[in-house]
């Protein structure tokens, strides 16, 4: 564990820290079917609503609730910076004032948010506007399985917190605000990552890709055992009990005879018609089952990169958002509507779905004139840009460095 005499928030600071034994006894590498201390099988006795969920086979709907009772959360996220890149997507075409919810509510979206080329102060404006910030690492480095395989714990500490401490430095986005991480490339970081995220008081993380069944799994805490297998290549799923963590679990959709963990991952190029046929049938597979969230996952500059896709994706919204029963919301609300189960005709009175007026500081209101920051930077060997409404750094922020002070 740390001893850190720094805290912001409840949040360490990373810049005022000394490193302690992480590792317990017996903690080495070991598959889940040979760890002696691995989670147990969910017993529905003891794992009650709203601290932990889980269920025999993961497809059972919390509460008990029927079908026609449960609202269908509609959980997009997207993973990577937040730039000139994607600011018009997000701000003139899926973020508009005619996009609602049925009760009135703007739709909203979960943004895991790397470093590297990042407009703080695009990301300062989504908090404003109520949608979610989490966390994608600083370095968003390679190779794929240093992430599963390699990262130490003090890595993830590195990686994660530390960006938690970059947005909010330059974001401003406050530190209590920071529920979840999505680990680059999907590649899930065994034991060592969630030991992490439980010892600095990470919700959720959505990065477990689950097999595809139908009706599509429920996300579920970590008290108790996986209710499915963990067989993508690159992802090394937790084997022990972390009580009260979250898994916003990532059902794969299907794309003709293949299947997908997100559209950008799917491994045929989709043509004009196909991704709102894959959304509208995969759609379907949860609305008209059991009504599990349905998951769209892309990275932050997808929809940019055909503009048939971005015409196809905003049909798909139109259509869904026609529906009394379709919400779109942030993963931290999903978790909260299912710790809480709410029948549809009750989530007027559902207060962390209404229209809520934040109340925030001069700081905290993204400007309309941020700054562009040219800085220099030891580890990258070349100078970095980086916009921001708060006082330039020294330095580029960086692992270790995250306020740029060095």
């Amino acid at each position: 564990m740390w001893v850190v005499r720094g805290v912001l928030h409840g949040w360490p600071t990373a810049l005022d820290r000394r490193p302690l034994q992480w590792e317990s006894p017996g903690s080495g590498w070991c598959e889940s079917d040979y760890d002696p201390n691995t989670a147990a099988p969910c017993d529905t006795y003891q794992c009650e609503l709203p601290n932990c969920f889980c269920t025999k086979n993961g497809t059972e709907t919390p509460g008990s609730l029927v079908s026609m009772q449960t609202p269908q959360m509609i959980t997009l996220t997207f993973h990577g910076p937040v730039n000139h890149e994607n600011w018009d997507i997000y701000s003139k075409h899926l973020f508009t004032p005619d996009k609602k919810n049925p009760n009135g509510c703007p739709v909203k979206a979960t943004f895991f948010v790397s470093h590297s080329y990042s407009n703080y102060r695009h990301v300062q404006k989504l908090w404003n506007d109520g949608h979610e910030i989490a966390v994608n690492s600083i370095t968003n480095r390679g190779p794929e399985e240093w992430w599963s395989k390699n990262a130490t714990v003090e890595d993830w500490f590195d990686e994660m917190v530390g960006q938690a401490n970059v947005i909010n430095r330059f974001g401003r986005v406050r530190m209590e605000d920071f529920r979840g991480l999505r680990v680059p490339f999907l590649a899930v970081g065994w034991n060592r990552q969630f030991l992490m995220m439980q010892e600095f008081g990470f919700v959720y993380d959505s990065t477990v890709v689950a097999p595809l069944v139908d009706p599509p799994y429920w996300p579920y805490t970590l008290d108790y055992k996986m209710p499915h297998t963990c067989n993508v290549s690159n992802q090394q799923c937790p084997t022990r009990s972390y009580a009260g963590l979250w898994e916003m679990v990532i059902n794969p959709l299907t794309n003709g005879n293949s299947t997908c963990p997100t559209l950008d991952l799917c491994p045929t190029k989709l043509n004009r018609g196909d991704v709102y046929k894959v959304l509208i049938n995969n759609f379907k597979r949860h609305y008209l089952t059991n009504r599990a969230p349905f998951g769209i996952h892309l990275s932050s500059t997808w929809l940019r990169s055909n503009e048939d896709y971005l015409i196809e994706f905003k049909r798909f919204m139109t259509e869904v958002l026609r529906l009394p029963d379709v919400y779109f919301v942030t993963n931290h609300q999903a978790i909260e509507w299912i710790k809480r189960p709410t029948p549809v005709l009750q989530l007027k009175n559902f207060h962390l779905w209404q229209c809520q007026n934040r109340h925030f500081v001069d700081s905290e209101v993204a400007c309309t004139q941020p700054r562009t920051c040219k800085l220099s930077s030891k580890v990258l060997a070349h100078d970095r840009y980086m916009i921001t409404c708060t006082e330039c750094p020294k330095s580029y922020p960086w692992i270790r460095n995250e306020f740029g002070v060095e």
